[in-house]
């Protein structure tokens, strides 16, 4: 039977870029796309800028770039947009985070100036180790996400956009148990909101005001955020795409790579203990237990979804998970991980792996923005909505379909990613048992 392409509305005019938090991540991203834009460097760890698809059988030898391939915007149409509990703009807050050398932010200088923040909603009981300076007031939580909205639309106006996407690169919240009442409909969070009701915490009206905007969303930190189902509810209600949650950047992104590997030669785990130290804002925060602690679940979730020990209880049943972060300041952005694993092979004789990672956490983030900011718009522009499972690949911890579970291996994630790209296209999905051996 013929496969037919879907329908995909051209990426024409302007794309704004929505960045709650103005932060390390964000002014990586910035800078990172401004150099890029001038050829100063290249979009290294971008699966839209890098990456390329394979179409057909092995010998088509059709293997397009995914940029050419997909009709993704241009980065030259991209409009940066955020707020943020500073006022700096984002040179100054680049060179305060330290991410980025000076020589190269200074060529960059002019465009980085132009991207002041606006006023951002905080509550330091959602994030107590910072202190907001630079921050919106108003009397209930739903007047908050309405200055949300009209930042938006006033953005909007002012660069003559066509689309936009946010994607939220604030601190990491306080944890907030998900089975709370207001969460279950739109009607019972709406009716939280104007009575601010402690279990609405600020991420949570950027993501509402994104969807009431028919804005895609997706969610880089571990909070709750967008992640329940008054607004999926809501999301799907106005034809919106979300995704999320936490980054998978530095430790996360190697156990995903390493512990499928694991899986597929049925060698057992007794202990996995992670260690990392950190010292930006993200480090600061996490400081807080209340904030680790959405940390620690977004990361605890990764092992036991790969190795499955319910399904392998010979190999995985009694296998010990840690996770630990420590604020170190003068680390900065350059985040070290530890990983002592225990393993086991044939006739259960044990075996250790070491992993040392010195990872710079927003070089490793900052493609992942990007390529969020790029697909979110493509499945605008194709109709699709509520949660974007396709795009698990980006993220410890998937949202995913009730009833489902999610998926955590990094190569079925990517596989998954690049078939969604397929059938969008009319291509034949791959699925290594390719009709050549039928031929």
């Amino acid at each position: 039977m013929e496969k037919k392409e879907i329908k995909i509305e051209e990426p024409k005019g302007k794309l704004g870029v929505l960045l709650p938090g103005l932060g390390a991540v964000s002014t990586t991203f910035i800078a990172g796309v401004a150099a890029v834009r001038k050829g100063i460097s290249k979009p290294i760890g971008s699966v839209t800028q890098m990456g390329t698809i394979r179409l057909g059988k092995r010998t088509d030898n059709r293997v397009p770039k995914i940029k050419d391939f997909i009709p993704l915007t241009d980065l030259d149409n991209l409009v940066f947009g955020s707020w943020d509990i500073f006022e700096d703009n984002c040179y100054q807050a680049a060179k305060n985070a330290g991410v980025l050398d000076r020589y190269l932010l200074e060529q960059i200088k002019p465009e980085l100036e132009a991207v002041k923040p606006w006023k951002a909603i905080f509550d330091q009981k959602y994030v107590k180790k910072l202190e907001g300076k630079h921050v919106k007031s108003a009397p209930t939580k739903w007047e908050l996400a309405e200055q949300v909205r009209e930042d938006m639309q006033n953005f909007k106006r002012e660069n003559d956009l066509q689309r936009m996407a946010m994607v939220w690169c604030g601190s990491t919240e306080v944890y907030l148990e998900p089975d709370n009442p207001i969460y279950r409909d739109l009607a019972s969070f709406e009716k939280a909101m104007k009575e601010n009701h402690p279990g609405i915490a600020p991420s949570m009206l950027y993501a509402y005001a994104a969807i009431a905007e028919g804005v895609p969303y997706a969610n880089g930190a571990p909070n709750l955020s967008v992640d329940f189902p008054a607004m999926l509810e809501f999301a799907i209600s106005k034809g919106v795409p979300i995704c999320g949650k936490d980054f998978k950047t530095g430790q996360t992104l190697m156990k995903t790579i390493l512990a499928p590997g694991l899986k597929a030669r049925y060698l057992g785990l007794n202990g996995w203990f992670s260690t990392n130290i950190l010292g930006n804002r993200d480090g600061e925060v996490l400081d807080d237990p209340e904030s680790f602690k959405s940390k620690e679940v977004s990361k605890l979730g990764v092992l036991e979804h790969i190795l499955q020990p319910d399904v392998y209880p010979d190999l995985y049943g009694d296998m010990y998970h840690k996770v630990r972060i420590d604020y170190y300041p003068p680390r900065g952005d350059n985040k070290e991980g530890w990983d002592s694993i225990d393993i086991f092979g044939w006739l259960g004789y044990p075996m250790q792996i070491k992993i040392n990672f010195l990872c710079r956490d927003s070089i490793l983030a900052a493609p992942i923005v990007l390529d969020l900011i790029l697909f979110l718009d493509l499945a605008g522009r194709t109709g699709m909505k509520g949660i974007q499972e396709w795009l698990s690949f980006y993220f410890k911890s998937p949202m995913f379909a009730q009833g489902l579970y999610p998926e955590h291996d990094l190569f079925i994630q990517l596989m998954k990613l690049k078939n969604t790209l397929r059938h969008l296209k009319g291509e034949e999905l791959i699925t290594h048992l390719g009709l050549e051996y039928y031929d």
